[in-house]
């Protein structure tokens, strides 16, 4: 495949980037305070509500303020200096984020500035997404997007895994001030570690102009097959991934408390934390040719839980499908690479609001499945479902690979 290199980067070249330390460090400090703030949020809401429904909305609203955002802010990293996105963005967050941790603050006003946090960050995670590919060429930039995402899943890990005993012995509001802390430490990051550039140039459109930006990158997702392709795989996402939207109600079914809500929201993101390294160290064209047949794994070991297994069997099966999905870093990393960076922001976030909109969508649905059927139960339909949403995914995929690319050459490599 054009632009496509043969052989697989080293992760000391990746490291060896100052750019790259200082956003590695920002990330892992920012999500593991995300996470310790969902296991918050989850637990706030079940105390209150004893709803499944209504814990799996609000954790969908870590999800659903992308549909919006991502489309019409995103489109700020294209049209400001990267860095200062990025600064503002991690700034506002951590001053909403406090916001929410004032005691006895009603659950509706809770909602709503979880739909903000989310929101503002739409522009700081299309603007690193860009600077990545700018900072990384060729195929470091797959790999460094490998170690973000092995950053993320293992923030998830420890956020989840210690979130459920933290909350219990510091309380939700301090867990959320916690959270809003991480953010002004990777803003510092940020602002310290990455260097200033301009904003890219947009050839054919009035600079700073919003219309022509998010128009141009809607064209060029939806009349790209390979883009189109690679969009589709991404958004199977929406149906593994309502496994975290019913861990509080699940956790409830097997008699546990927030400890084993812990360890079934670590179970995903720590199987894709061993997936990603494995994929990692594959060869370019390996890991494009089994996007398809692993995003029907990621679905699989979730039909399983129909057999209602206990904690440890749930846990492993979870951790299975998290591995699986570690498809994910070749197809956000082929999805970057193929965009020319002057419609990167943009085009990341009209992808991020489509995979943003499945996982949503789907927590939804399963949290009102779940209301009248048992959360084990539910997880093993939606998992079925995957199965078959992955394979027509990857058949699209499959065909896209053999045309010819309608990108250009010149779009092939980031740099």
């Amino acid at each position: 495949m054009a632009g496509t290199e043969q052989r697989a980067a080293t992760f000391r070249q990746v490291f060896a980037l100052r750019e790259f330390q200082a956003v590695f460090a920002g990330q892992l400090v920012s999500v593991a305070g995300d996470q310790l703030a969902r296991v918050a949020l989850s637990v706030l809401v079940f105390d209150r509500t004893r709803s499944p429904g209504w814990s799996a909305l609000t954790y969908a609203l870590t999800y659903l303020p992308d549909v919006v955002a991502g489309p019409l802010l995103s489109g700020l990293a294209d049209r400001w200096p990267r860095r200062q996105v990025m600064v503002v963005a991690d700034v506002a967050r951590a001053v909403t984020v406090a916001l929410m941790a004032i005691p006895g603050m009603p659950l509706v006003l809770v909602g709503a500035l979880l739909v903000l946090v989310q929101s503002i960050g739409a522009p700081g995670n299309a603007a690193r997404a860009a600077t990545l590919a700018v900072a990384l060429s060729g195929d470091r930039y797959v790999l460094g997007k490998s170690v973000m995402d092995i950053t993320v899943q293992l923030s998830q890990v420890i956020g989840f895994a210690t979130g459920g005993i933290l909350v219990a012995g510091i309380g939700v509001s301090q867990g959320l001030l916690a959270d809003a802390a991480t953010f002004l430490a990777s803003a510092m990051l940020v602002r310290f570690g990455i260097r200033a550039r301009p904003k890219p140039s947009t050839p054919g459109s009035e600079p700073g102009r919003w219309w022509p930006s998010l128009r141009a990158g809607a064209v060029l997702v939806a009349t790209t097959p390979k883009l189109r392709a690679l969009v589709a795989v991404a958004c199977v996402a929406g149906f593994y991934v309502t496994v975290e939207g019913l861990a509080a109600p699940y956790a409830a079914e097997l008699g546990g408390g927030p400890q084993a809500l812990g360890l079934l929201l670590a179970a995903s993101p720590a199987g894709a934390v061993v997936g990603m390294w494995i994929v990692s160290r594959w060869a370019p064209a390996t890991r494009l040719r089994l996007l398809g047949p692993l995003a029907i794994a990621s679905c699989v070991p979730l039909t399983l839980c129909a057999l209602h297994p206990g904690l440890a069997v749930t846990v492993l099966l979870w951790f299975l499908s998290g591995a699986a999905s570690a498809y994910h870093l070749p197809a956000s990393a082929e999805f970057v690479r193929a965009v020319p960076d002057n419609r990167r922001g943009q085009a990341f976030g009209l992808a991020a609001a489509a995979l943003k909109t499945s996982q949503g969508l789907g927590i939804v649905l399963v949290g009102a499945g779940a209301e009248y059927a048992v959360p084990s139960t539910v997880i093993a339909v939606t998992g079925g479902l995957g199965v078959l949403a992955a394979a027509a995914a990857g058949l699209a995929w499959r065909r896209a690979r053999r045309e010819p690319s309608s990108l250009g050459s010149d779009t092939a490599d980031p740099v």
